[in-house]
């Protein structure tokens, strides 16, 4: 392994808003190592979180032009730098670790790779991306659970679905980690997914209709995983469907106690003592937690709700029910991503 070259890229990559922070073995250089070949990584460390055009790039790389373009393409068609057009011309940047590397590995990750993050995890990696505000995902309520007339425009997920044109399930690159790891606690299927865009493009083999796709947001909330988006206002393409046991985000919860690895929903949930049976399939479905009986009542912990609303959508007397919070509570998202990777470089001391 060419060492400076992945020290490089792992440097580039922990200046970005999201991080990637170092670890006593250094096992993050062996993941680098697994998605990049060391001429892309050497390429790939001179890229930043601002898109920059060809010539600039293999200025700055000492290297010709048409070899740094044939890179630099080939590592945008898989995913692990991102590149854009406008009036014909092309311009790239470094894509972060989470979310954005890690998630374009879902169609080749295999038993080391798994293995490999999860040590990164343990050893402080996840903490180390998670802790930050703001967080890189938001938790969107369960569509069924929420009444229309206090939905909040920006987590009316269901709307932003009937907007787009090209739908696609994914299989969720937190499950297959897991169970290629060998220890995945749930049974919540692995293409869960879900992306969409108000582009029309070509079909690729993941497709899937509108109607299928809202379908997806209906049937993921029935089974009992909690939507995340971006944690954004502007430029949700994607709605993740997680639980707390694989997805890396609700982890940083359940498992490595960062309360705000994810940002929650302005929403709080409430139980009707009178009408509640005492059956428990809210605690079941609660991902984080929140949810416990005393005696024959449900109680609900408002320091671990994160207003998904699963709680609702499973109570078989409606004795739960989601409430917005009071204004004073409501925490508006970042207006877009730029606004977003802007505050996280200030909250992260990287503000120049």
């Amino acid at each position: 392994m060419n060492i400076d070259a992945y020290e490089s890229l792992a440097r580039a990559l922990d200046r970005l808003p999201g991080g990637f922070p170092p670890t006593k073995s250094r096992v993050e250089l062996q993941i680098l190592g697994k998605i990049f070949s060391p001429e892309e990584a050497r390429l790939a460390s001179y890229l930043t979180g601002t898109s920059e055009a060809l010539d600039v790039i293999a200025a700055k790389a000492g290297l010709p032009a048409e070899e740094v373009e044939e890179r630099l393409n080939a590592m945008r068609s898989r995913g692990i730098i991102w590149g854009s057009e406008r009036e014909g011309i092309w311009k790239f940047r470094l894509a972060p670790f989470i979310v954005g590397i890690y998630e374009s590995q879902w169609e080749v990750m295999d038993h080391e790779f798994s293995h490999l993050v999860e040590q990164y995890w343990n050893e402080g990696g996840l903490e180390g991306i998670m802790r930050y505000k703001p967080a890189l995902h938001r938790v969107v309520p369960a569509q069924q659970a929420i009444k229309r007339e206090i939905i909040l425009p920006y987590d009316d997920v269901k709307q932003l679905i009937l907007q787009a044109k090209s739908f696609e399930l994914r299989e969720c690159i937190c499950r297959k980690q897991l169970d290629l790891v060998g220890n995945r606690e749930c049974d919540f299927p692995v293409r869960a997914c879900l992306n969409f865009s108000t582009k029309e493009r070509t079909p690729g083999p993941y497709d899937i209709t509108q109607e299928e796709a809202l379908r997806v947001l209906d049937q993921t909330e029935e089974i009992g995983l909690v939507h995340t988006v971006s944690n954004v206002v502007k430029g949700v393409h994607y709605v993740c469907n997680c639980c707390g046991c694989c997805c890396a985000i609700l982890r940083g919860i359940t498992q490595f106690g960062i309360e705000s690895s994810v940002a929650r929903a302005n929403y709080y949930a409430v139980v009707d003592a009178e009408e509640c049976n005492g059956c428990g399939i809210c605690e079941e479905r609660c991902q984080v937690g929140a949810c416990s009986l005393d005696g024959d009542v449900s109680v609900i912990d408002l320091e671990k709700c994160i207003g998904c609303g699963l709680c609702v959508t499973g109570c078989p007397t409606e004795a739960v029910k989601l409430e917005l919070k009071p204004d004073e509570e409501i925490i508006t998202p970042p207006e877009d991503y730029k606004t977003w990777e802007k505050e996280r470089l200030r909250n992260r001391g990287l503000l120049e």
